[in-house]
């Protein structure tokens, strides 16, 4: 195990989360000489999501412990959501000796079975001699073409081992970054050339790849607007004049929806087409052609098939574009389509400017926008807090709006800002959550009120259940038990008073920003979690529908006749 730390030690990591237990107490006596930093979470799903957090901002591989059984179990629904979002982490378990596998020990589950369908690789170390290689070759999996998690089972007496190991001759193993073909990359230019309406669709993969820069350089050059999806918030600042918004069912803008079914042709770089972004497939593709960037080939005809396919790392193909555009034509002033775009944004926004009792949640995010810096690091959830947030919320600069995108577990936002705050202390982090949400894992405040764990939580209240009452209306769906949920709920600001931490509840629209920024200074001030919860208009809805072109604001959600007998 002290071979084990070494490698974690060379391969970036400086805080890992966990939580001891008796099967894994070898790992956690050798990483009581290293320097790296121990969070001892509440739960183990909370620590897979604050090192789910921690990787997002750094870009490296986020690190989670546990022991054996139940605490492998409880990671599953952290890995699960890494899987689905391209997220680096590695899970580390502890097991019962090799000799016990069979016999029912105690806490004995086979959580490697158990863990690969939510991984891209789980593996069980046999012999102490595989330990680096393994970790080594886990770091590398975990980065490798779309990354991903990977969990490591350890038997206890495994654990308890010897291994030659010489960290001076050892090192990370090598990650291929794949450059994509010269022929599609020509052909993807030249069809870019040729649309009249062509837009860029920036997925989280070119974050991932880090690849924000390229994007702006090919777009600037040819004047191409950039959109943006959920996961891809942050790859192209929302106040350049190519912005072009966002298309969706759920996370979207009205302006975003009308220029994507304007267009003609769409570049998606790193974007693997989701359904609650498409919608209806049929109006998504119509009148216009695509050309599908990913690093993963399996990814590329999985939701349709596009125009021309190109395989590779966003980074380089963003640039061997730009090199063939530089080939093939003068850069690009900014035509009429822009134009049409800019139109939009300027006649298709949302109000939030809304002044009524109680809030309406578009007014929140006015507010957040307002009084927090461009460099601030937002995360956020599920939810209808989660689709106002796409929605309203404005972001400039990449890995600065960290969302649970496809698996969307609720909880997951306290301890993934937590995992960011670790990774850079100096910069300020704000928790956007639901009232109902919060409680899935509320008692990590208690971890970062211990650790002196700094940020701002925003809670958007309507202690009503609201995305789970409004799927009713559009989706036709019909409760089969008693939603009994708000009334009598609990105090979260009592709660957070339990915890030793501040808190505060806004009833009028005036007072939030004067809130916010009590908020953002006593939690710096006092070094620990800080609450602003906002009660909002019991039974505001978000705009969404089954396709992009039937996106309307629904009415409020009737109150729910009791069942019958």
């Amino acid at each position: 195990m002290e071979a084990v730390v070494r490698v974690l030690e060379s391969e970036g990591v400086d805080t890992v989360f966990g939580i001891p237990g008796a099967a894994i107490l070898p790992l956690y006596s050798a990483l009581r000489t290293s320097p790296i930093r121990h969070i001892t979470v509440r739960h183990e799903e909370g620590g897979t999501h604050a090192a789910d957090g921690w990787a997002r901002v750094t870009g490296n591989v986020g690190v989670c412990i546990g022991t054996s059984g139940p605490a492998g179990t409880n990671m599953i629904t952290g890995l699960y959501t890494a899987l689905a979002d391209s997220i680096p982490i590695i899970c580390i378990t502890g097991q019962a000796e090799r000799a016990k596998l069979h016999q029912e020990s105690f806490q004995a589950v086979d959580i490697v079975e158990i863990a690969k369908p939510v991984c891209k690789w789980a593996v069980q170390l046999k012999e102490p001699a595989q330990a680096p290689w393994v970790f080594r070759e886990a770091f590398r999996i975990a980065r490798s073409g779309r990354p991903g998690p990977v969990l490591i089972d350890l038997p206890v007496d495994v654990q308890r081992g010897d291994c030659f190991y010489a960290p001076e001759l050892d090192g990370p193993l090598a990650v291929e970054v794949p450059d994509p073909r010269l022929e599609p990359v020509r052909a993807a230019v030249d069809m870019l050339l040729r649309a009249e309406r062509p837009i860029i669709l920036a997925g989280g993969g070119v974050i991932v790849a880090d690849a924000a820069e390229e994007l702006r350089s090919l777009a600037e050059y040819l004047q191409v607007p950039v959109q943006v999806t959920l996961m891809g918030k942050g790859a192209f600042p929302e106040d350049h004049p190519l912005f072009a918004g966002m298309a969706g069912l759920q996370t979207q803008t009205r302006w975003g929806n009308a220029a994507f079914l304007e267009s003609d042709l769409v570049l998606a770089v790193g974007a693997r087409f989701g359904d609650r972004h498409t919608g209806d497939l049929a109006t998504y593709r119509r009148g216009r052609k695509f050309i599908h960037v990913d690093i993963e080939p399996t990814q590329i005809g999985k939701v349709f098939e596009p125009e021309i396919g190109i395989v590779g790392h966003a980074r380089p193909t963003l640039a061997a574009m730009l090199g063939q555009a530089h080939a093939l034509t003068r850069a690009r002033g900014a035509g009429e389509w822009t134009a049409r775009v800019g139109e939009l944004r300027s006649t298709l926004r949302r109000r939030d400017d809304f002044d009524e009792t109680p809030i309406k949640p578009p007014r929140v995010f006015r507010e957040i926008n307002e009084v927090f810096e461009r460099d601030t690091t937002f995360v956020t959830a599920i939810g209808l807090y989660q689709i106002w947030s796409g929605q309203f919320q404005e972001t400039f600069l990449p890995r600065r709006y960290l969302v649970c995108g496809q698996a969307g577990p609720l909880g997951w936002e306290i301890p993934a800002a937590m995992g960011v705050k670790c990774a850079y202390p100096e910069r300020k982090v704000v928790a956007v959550v639901g009232d109902y949400s919060f409680q899935f894992l509320m008692e990590e405040i208690a971890v970062a009120a211990q650790y002196n764990i700094p940020f701002v939580i925003v809670m958007i209240n309507n202690e009503y259940l609201g995305l789970i009452r409004q799927a009713e209306i559009p989706y036709g769906m019909n409760f089969a038990v008693d939603l009994h949920y708000g009334e009598g709920g609990i105090d979260h600001v009592k709660v957070m008073d339990a915890f030793g931490c501040p808190a505060r509840r806004v009833e009028r629209p005036e007072e939030i920003a004067a809130a916010l920024r009590w908020a953002d200074e006593e939690s710096e001030r006092v070094r620990l979690p800080v609450l602003v919860e906002v009660m909002v208009e019991r039974e505001a809805n978000a705009a969404m529908g089954p396709s992009l072109d039937a996106i309307k604001e629904f009415e409020p959600v009737p109150e729910l006749a009791p069942l019958a007998d």
